[in-house]
């Protein structure tokens, strides 16, 4: 069993403690996909049209997959991180994967590989393939700026200062909701210009970063003994990332299993408009991993279980406002623009994905234990299991001809579950092995006594 001892543990250390570590990183993790809809009136009002925005949206798509290469480091960052040798050594390893990954993107972007990816694989029509190919290339340093951050927002995140996190990547939304319409106003619009304006406010989020990071920086720790060395960092660090290369493949997937029930082209807009609402609260969910390894030496194993039903709960509680009387029709018919007799698919669909973020919420606390304890294998052995869960889930489903709007929740839930009991048996009943769980401070002050 996951022990619940702690030895010694804080008495300062409450609820409220976790929830001030865990809602500015909830609030950050849901709000970062705001930034891409601001940008689409600049790529859509250039020549083209919305042939522009379909191409950047294929482009960006590629660019996170290729990112997910990086999917691991946050996490590793907060095992190995927490002194000077391992932060340098952390910090040396997430570049590397940073080269690696705008490397590979720039292959990409040769004209005949591009080609092949954008126009023979991804079957896109020569009037959307080329401002595809166009963005991808534009986006290079914006994906190396992603991995950039990290380092910064990984030193925040040991040392507690969620809300400073949170705040940078608030700043960025802000620049491009004011870069949007002087892009605009000025005539730099097209598919291009939209990669700019993406660009920029990038930028400023790490570079508010690495100025909120720098004075836990300067008081960091030189450590005791050898720091952990490159290799272990990219072993505890790939695992995870083919993991998230999976995790990223499930939304394909389970929209092409939607794509063959009953009526999909009803049921698949109705699916993507209430997981519109519920993913962003799922990806919140997904930063309990870190509230589980910021306070693994200092809170009991109970207490961070029960604090994460709790955060589950509530966040995905948040999107059914959306389905109460006026709110339903204001939202999905007058915004969205949905028929208004798909409004009860619509909130079965909302209903069933309450659910969602919960069960997210399961998985990302087996996955922080995981972490803690330094057994990736367990990690990527959970994620694995949740792609062939969803499949597996959405096939019976189809079978048993449920109709697409559940399917989709059906399969999510189902899948997340899986992964969260295959987590939690590795963990449990796996050999010992790992490291020791790090001891990772609290403040600044607490690493100079």
């Amino acid at each position: 069993m996951i022990s619940t001892h702690v030895s010694n543990p804080p008495a300062s250390i409450r609820t409220g403690d976790l929830a001030r570590y865990f809602w500015p990183l909830a609030l950050q993790a849901a709000s970062q996909s705001l930034s891409y809809p601001l940008v689409a009136i600049v790529a859509s009002q250039g020549q083209g049209g919305p042939l522009n925005l379909a191409g950047l949206a294929q482009s960006n798509g590629v660019m996170f997959l290729l990112g997910t290469l990086g999917a691991g480091s946050i996490t590793a960052g907060m095992v190995f991180a927490n002194n000077q040798g391992g932060y340098r050594r952390f910090a040396r390893m997430n570049c590397t994967l940073g080269l690696i990954t705008v490397v590979v993107q720039a292959v990409m972007c040769v004209p005949e590989i591009g080609h092949w990816l954008f126009g023979t694989l991804i079957r896109l029509p020569p009037a959307i393939e080329m401002p595809a190919r166009i963005t991808l290339l534009a986006a290079i340093p914006m994906q190396f700026l992603f991995f950039l951050r990290a380092p910064y927002q990984v030193v925040l995140y040991i040392n507690k200062a969620t809300g400073r996190a949170s705040a940078a990547t608030m700043g960025r939304i802000v620049l491009t909701l004011l870069l949007a319409p002087l892009f605009c106003a000025a005539g730099f619009v097209g598919p291009l210009w939209a990669v700019v304006c993406q660009t920029i406010p990038v930028a400023l989020e790490v570079i508010i970063s690495r100025q909120f990071a720098s004075v836990y920086l300067r008081a960091m720790s030189a450590g005791e003994g050898t720091p952990p060395g490159i290799r272990e960092m990219y072993l505890f660090t790939l695992p995870l990332s083919i993991g998230g290369f999976f995790l990223s493949l499930s939304s394909i997937v389970n929209g092409a299993i939607i794509a063959r029930a009953a009526g999909p082209a009803q049921m698949l807009p109705v699916y993507y408009l209430a997981v519109g609402l519920a993913g962003p609260m799922a990806y919140a969910a997904t930063r309990l991993q870190a509230v589980v390894i910021a306070f693994w030496e200092s809170v009991p194993r109970r207490s961070l279980f029960r604090f994460s039903l709790i955060a589950g709960a509530a966040t995905g509680v948040l999107p059914l406002l959306f389905i109460l009387p006026g709110a339903v029709t204001l939202y999905y018919v007058t915004v969205q623009h949905l028929d208004a007799g798909l409004l009860p698919a619509v909130k079965m669909a909302a209903l069933a994905l309450a659910v969602y973020p919960l069960s997210v919420a399961v998985r990302a606390f087996c996955e922080g234990v995981a972490a803690a304890q330094r057994k990736p294998m367990a990690i990527l052995a959970g994620q694995s299991v949740f792609l062939a869960a969803l499949v597996i889930t959405g096939d019976a489903a189809l079978a048993l001809s449920l109709p697409g709007n559940l399917i989709g929740p059906a399969s999510l839930i189902a899948a997340n579950a899986a992964a969260a009991a295959i987590v939690y048996m590795s963990i449990t009943w796996g050999p010992a092995g790992g490291a020791a769980a790090p001891v990772i401070p609290t403040r600044a002050s607490d690493q100079e006594s």
